[in-house]
């Protein structure tokens, strides 16, 4: 019986490598139904400004997974990320991200596994923010100057919660993603040092779950630290669980370890549904050039083929992956030796070598 999924193509160059990831995964030998739904900034004209309109995330209910391609958030103007509010209205709470190196890619370290797991729905990306100067702010500052906090009037300010729920619920997820994973580590990762009212709560709640995963190692790095002993010796680490902003930037960090974020993939976990999407930004620069590398996304739909139990059809895809990077031949630019290297082949071509090594074409 085939998967329903919902496919999100994304804006920018995420058509093309949503059209790349798709013949790949027709090819694997998995049988998925593709629900194709259009979000980003290529949509919002048609919905009154919303790039994310409903019937999107109705899809999404229906069908429990989708595999999304990147879509443009705005740099500091603008409307809120598409993505943060997928995460928020759904309720996927748990991002896993793993680093992993392949053979063949140019990187500094050889033999990198690490999965972050990012609490998706709290932290400073929880969306609550007042803007310097509105009458909200000011109230604000006047509230917290009145209790002791000082706070200079020309600020804009975000919110930073941390719950006990929340926090549970991430760190019981990842260890219960080591153990299904075989995986040997959890490290929680904090800055409660300094901030021990939200992360100080993020760690003792990391303790507290721990000393109820008795089987699974546990210890916890403040994040600065973490960031140090990453670049130094990786091998050290295995699952690091990790708030939101923090998990943000360490997975970018651990992407940076097995060649950048061209190899970085991502899924996104709730109680009733999961968006699998790679981790790289739209790059609105190289639309329609055929260049970018489509093998981030690729490698999300080999976690959404293994969450939907398809194992065989997802090893079969990695393998290729994998193929196709260690020969380095049919691959994009920004994995030759040099950038301006003319045998660099276009996204499409990226798709063509990885289905020739699975023995099929469509």
């Amino acid at each position: 019986m085939a998967h329903r999924v919902t496919l999100i193509p994304g804006d920018g160059t995420g058509p093309e490598i949503a059209d790349a990831t798709r013949r790949v995964i027709d090819a694997s030998g998995a049988e998925i139904e593709w629900d194709v739904q259009q979000s980003g900034e290529d949509v919002m004209d048609e919905h009154g400004g919303n790039p994310l309109p409903d019937h999107v995330l109705e899809s999404i209910e229906q069908n429990r997974v989708a595999l999304k391609g990147p879509i443009t958030t705005p740099v500091g103007t603008g409307f809120r990320s598409v993505n943060v509010a997928l995460r928020k209205t759904l309720d996927l709470y748990g991002q896993v991200r793993p680093c992993k190196s392949y053979p063949g890619v140019r990187s500094r370290y050889e033999s990198v596994d690490l999965v972050i797991v990012r609490e998706n729905t709290e932290d400073l990306y929880a969306g609550i923010e007042f803007e310097q100067g509105s009458a909200e702010v000011l109230e604000l500052i006047k509230w917290l100057e009145a209790r002791g906090g000082r706070v200079r009037p020309d600020s804009g300010i975000s919110i930073k919660p941390l719950s006990i729920s929340g926090t549970r619920r991430i760190v019981e997820f990842a260890f219960d993603y080591a153990r299904r994973n075989g995986r040997r580590k959890v490290t929680a990762v904090h800055k409660a040092n300094i901030m021990k009212f939200s992360d100080g709560l993020f760690l003792n709640v990391a303790r507290e779950v721990a000393a109820e995963n008795g089987d699974v190692e546990f210890e916890d790095r403040i994040v600065d630290n973490l960031s140090m002993q990453l670049v130094q010796r990786p091998e050290e680490y295995d699952v690091l669980v990790c708030p939101n902003l923090y998990g943000d930037i360490v997975s970018d960090l651990a992407a940076g370890l097995v060649g950048g974020l061209g190899l970085a993939p991502g899924g996104n976990f709730g109680t009733n549904a999961a968006v699998f999407e790679p981790t790289h930004g739209s790059a609105p620069k190289y639309t329609g050039q055929n260049k970018v590398n489509p093998m981030a996304m690729m490698l999300s739909g080999v976690m959404m083929l293994r969450h939907l139990e398809e194992r065989a059809a997802a090893d079969r895809v990695e393998s290729a992956i994998a193929a196709v990077i260690n020969e380095g031949r049919s691959v994009t630019y920004d994995m030759k030796p040099a950038r301006d290297d003319p045998t660099a082949v276009g996204t499409s071509q990226v798709a063509d070598a990885i289905i020739d090594g699975m023995g099929a074409r469509v």
